[in-house]
């Protein structure tokens, strides 16, 4: 298939009208839905902004390629614009953009779209290619240069030399479309130029191209990874490695391959992520999957749990339509916040968390197997490991289904994917991890039944330790239940340790982000104002984020806070006989309210303390 099969008169501008970023987007977007390529503009437009959102396609040189998959594409389609004056486009050099490219694919384009597409973004590399371009004085003239220039041929190959100077690159972007291409034909022209042994595989739309060998990555001398997406990077174990964004493969592949020869590159170990040095560095693996299902749970958290607790306002009970106090507006608070914003948060966690490992794929299995943990009785916990297993499922099933024809490619997102991946993830969570989480809470349950009030600072200990184990999972609502049980038994005081240790963790880890701001991200801070609030509220998943993004250090500090302040509630002969409410219901407590708070204080402080010290210095990426 040739560019100008995608690229026709009727989407061609000559002469833009627009002045600004935006107006160009809108103008190329206009034409490309005037000529019936779209279904839905709007719809289009949302996905051009979020490729935006990442990192600015406009690339410098005067070009800019804004580009989307999206299933808001009708037809494959790319539309040109060409503006004489130049606009700025936020470009990489800082210089206005005067060539437009926008690019856009449907959902599920195949192969010969997408390599079609990809070509493109390596034709404009060319600086001759360009000025013609520009310097073209009809839309004829464009479609023929186009024609022109392809017909030269295809990019050569890589010739892979085994030699003891050997530099291999990774390139891919979000979309894998324009700049993986871009930034491969970049680095493999410069290499050519300075006669460098050099291979690169690309990550783009239609899957992985040129791949790297296991030969050729054991005798390469350095790895290049010009990347704005997770790639496999297990394979470069041992191996020096400079990880960049893919644009700077495009803008300074001379440096970076100077710096390949000379072996300026950190060694990659497993799965710390460690960046060239004029960057920063991050983790990835693990602890990248964990903040992505994170950051996307974050919202959800947050505006739940403060419906949750404005609701409170009302009346602690004031949900309740059988309570005398109840209040339509409170319920609505309630239902909104608990009920749904509440209700998807854990399915929303694994989700993101299965999209960090397997992309786009893993979402939908993700999803199922995070509201079957929610609603099966597992908890924030069962979440995590649904998280997890989707993602893996789905990266075996690419794996798995590599080898089918290639006319089969457009029906693995759609419809193989989703299918096997939600089948496999459910049935494992529905036998295999399910049941021993709802064992363990029944055990748990069993347990606090049988130890009474005996010994009552020990029973405050592991109470309140309980509520931070797996904050509002099943190990927190074995003990809650326990607490609501004895105040129907008219025994006030298991309650006053269970709530006192569920306000711990969310206050604790405010606390943290207030004494111990270097140890945490920006986004992490402003987390923490808000479980100030959560805390007061009695809600304990206000510090599920801190405990996912870290949880062995977290967890336990939040686990020692609550249970310290569980004990000594009840060495305080503490009573609290409502079951909800948090500061809310301090004035209703039996024994010293003063007491209560001392307790309460006691244990955030620890739980601050903890993760204070544990934590290590975060380094802002």
């Amino acid at each position: 298939m040739k560019i100008t099969d995608l690229l026709k008169k009727d989407t061609v501008i000559l002469d833009l009208t627009s002045s600004s970023k935006e107006e160009v987007i809108d103008e190329l977007i206009h034409k490309l839905g005037e000529a019936g390529r779209l279904q839905n503009e709007e719809e289009f437009k949302k996905a051009i902004l979020k490729r935006e959102s990442q990192s600015t396609t406009g690339i410098g040189e005067g070009i800019a390629i804004p580009h989307a998959k999206t299933s808001a594409v009708k037809t494959p389609a790319i539309a040109f614009g060409r503006s004489t004056a130049g606009i700025d486009y936020e470009s990489l050099d800082g210089q206005p953009a005067h060539l437009f490219f926008m690019i856009a694919a449907s959902e599920g384009a195949n192969n010969a779209h997408l390599e079609t597409l990809s070509r493109l973004s390596s034709l404009l590399m060319d600086p001759s290619f360009r000025s013609s371009l520009l310097h073209a004085s009809s839309i004829e003239e464009v479609i023929s240069n186009i024609d022109e220039k392809e017909s030269e041929g295809e990019v050569e190959e890589d010739v892979t030399v085994i030699d003891e100077q050997l530099i291999l690159a990774v390139t891919a972007c979000p979309t894998g479309i324009a700049h993986t291409y871009m930034a491969a034909d970049s680095l493999k022209a410069k290499a050519k130029e300075m006669n460098i042994a050099f291979k690169v595989e690309t990550n783009g739309s239609s899957g992985v191209k040129n791949a790297l060998t296991k030969e050729e990555i054991e005798n390469a001398t350095t790895i290049i990874v010009a990347a704005d997406k997770q790639v496999e990077m297990e394979r470069f174990n041992g191996k020096k490695v400079i990880q960049v964004r893919v644009a700077e493969g495009i803008r300074r592949p001379e440096e970076l391959l100077n710096r390949a020869l000379k072996g300026d590159a950190p060694v990659y170990h497993g799965d710390e992520k460690q960046q060239s040095s004029n960057t920063k560095k991050e983790r990835t693996g693990f602890y990248k999957h964990l903040m992505s299902g994170v950051s996307a749970m974050l919202p959800f958290v947050v505006g739940g749990g403060i419906l949750i607790a404005i609701s409170f306002m009302f009346g602690i009970n004031a949900a309740d339509p059988n309570d005398p106090s109840y209040h339509p507006f409170a319920e609505a608070l309630s239902t909104i916040g608990g009920g749904n914003a509440f209700g998807l948060m854990i399915p929303v966690l694994a989700g993101f968390i299965a999209m960090s490992i397997a992309d786009r794929p893993g979402l939908a299995p993700g999803m199922v197997g995070g509201l079957m943990a929610s609603t099966g009785g597992a908890g924030f916990l069962g979440g995590l490991i649904a998280g997890f297993l989707a993602g893996y499922i789905v990266v075996g099933l690419k794996k798995l289904l590599s080898g089918l024809p290639q006319t089969l490619d457009g029906l693995k997102p759609v419809l193989l994917y989703p299918l096997l991946g939600v089948f496999i993830t459910g049935m494992v969570m529905m036998y295999g991890i399910i049941g021993p989480v709802k064992a363990l809470n029944d055990g748990l349950t069993s347990v606090l039944g049988s130890m009474g009030t005996g010994n009552l600072v020990l029973l405050g200990l592991v109470l309140g330790g309980m509520m931070a184990v797996d904050m509002g999972g099943p190990i927190n609502k074995a003990a809650f239940t326990f607490g609501i049980a004895m105040i129907d038994a008219g025994n006030y005081a298991p309650h006053a340790a269970i709530m006192a240790g569920g306000m711990v963790p969310p206050l604790g880890l405010a606390l943290a982000t207030t004494l111990f701001k270097s140890k945490f991200t920006e986004q992490e801070r402003e987390a923490g104002k808000t479980s100030y609030f959560l805390g007061a509220s009695f809600i304990t998943e206000g510090a599920i984020p801190f405990a996912a993004a870290d949880p062995g250090r977290v967890i336990p500090s939040a686990v020692v806070g609550s249970a310290v302040a569980g004990a000594l509630t009840m060495m305080f002969g503490i009573g609290l006989p409502a079951p909800h409410g948090g500061a809310f219901v301090i004035p209703v407590v039996t024994g010293n309210p003063f007491l209560y708070i001392v307790s309460i204080l006691i244990g955030s402080f620890i739980t601050a303390l903890m993760v204070g010290l544990l934590k290590k210095r975060k380094i802002e990426s």
